[in-house]
């Protein structure tokens, strides 16, 4: 089969399609794989995959296609919704929502999909595709997308790391009393993110808010916190927790068994301290004593201080969350 060349036809989605398209998912995640190793073998069974379809399927305005080309089914596309207060009217093609067999069957696949997309009102557009998939990636770029976040994985630290902070940093877990500078903390990346380069439109919540959501999780055993001190001084904290935590890493973008970088802010006028990069150590630390194999996070790509920071700590992006915006 020549390799993208038009396809001969896009329709919806049908049950008996579903077979095939796990089949296409299946593959495309062995292939992500063997660049990527820690990301979960499970999904290369087709059985399992063909449940990740199953599920985005039955989601919120979900519709899903298909692309066939000399009768075969070679890409298909499902696109679902999720809630407009955070993300205006939305299309996300999920990490399990696409798979075809070359750029040709992306490509035919959105010019349908899009054209009811758009013609519902729904502009923004979003979709999680494997980073080390250069073929695909460039599809999803010929189509007018670009990254806006970044998923990445590494191994945990071995027994002999350390954090090692400066002498004038103290790496500590927080009390009670600590609350009012996390809450504090905690609005500092949202803040940032709302700056140059980054421009995020994402709703902040109140001082008030965050404070009372750090007390009801304060004693929480399912996350882990940090605090940095200098000079007597909070400057800074960070979250540990388990990937299962997190709202944004599901399905095919889950390695089993992870943990999860989950946040990390230090104050402005305390930047350069090293107490971003003690904090995360700290984190990655955290994890191997906790017994996970993995730790993942992520980020928007146009956070530059988090992508030096993230990528110096030896994470790899493993998935691209690309946006459009049709406007």
């Amino acid at each position: 089969m020549p390799a993208n060349r038009p396809v001969d036809a896009v329709r919806p989605l049908e049950p008996s399609d579903l077979d095939a398209a796990a089949t296409l998912l299946a593959d495309r995640h062995r292939r992500h794989r063997a660049a990527e190793p820690l990301l979960d073998p499970g999904y290369e069974d087709p059985a399992a995959t063909r449940r990740e379809i199953e599920a985005l399927l039955a989601g919120d305005r979900a519709d899903g296609w298909a692309a066939l080309r000399d009768g075969a089914l070679v890409g298909y596309l499902i696109g679902v919704a999720k809630a407009e207060a955070s993300w205006g009217p939305n299309v996300w093609v999920e990490a399990a929502g696409h798979a075809a067999v070359d750029g040709a069957a992306v490509r035919g696949l959105y010019a349908v999909a899009a054209r009811g997309w758009v013609d519902a009102g729904r502009l923004n557009h979003h979709a999680l595709v494997p980073a080390s998939d250069a073929e695909l990636v460039d599809a999803w770029f010929s189509l007018d997308f670009g990254t806006q976040h970044l998923h990445a994985v590494r191994e945990v630290p071995g027994a002999t790391f350390g954090v090692v902070p400066r002498t004038e940093l103290v790496i500590r877990r927080p009390t009670r009393d600590d609350i009012p500078v996390m809450a504090r903390l905690e609005l500092v990346l949202p803040e940032h993110l709302r700056a140059a380069p980054v421009f995020s439109r994402l709703p902040v919540e109140t001082l008030e808010e965050v404070e009372s959501a750090i007390a009801a999780d304060f004693d929480d055993p399912s996350y882990t916190w940090f605090i940095a001190e200098h000079d007597s001084k909070v400057v800074g904290d960070a979250i540990g927790c388990s990937l299962e935590k997190s709202n944004g890493a599901t399905s095919l973008n889950r390695p089993a068994n992870a943990a999860f970088l989950a946040y990390v802010a230090v104050f402005p006028e305390a930047r350069g301290l090293g107490a971003g990069r003690a904090l995360g150590e700290t984190v990655l630390a955290w994890a191997r004593d906790a017994g996970y194999p993995t730790i993942a996070t992520d980020w928007r790509s146009t956070n530059l201080e988090a992508d030096r920071s993230w990528r110096g700590l030896a994470f790899r992006p493993t998935f691209r969350r690309l946006h459009r915006l049709i406007g």
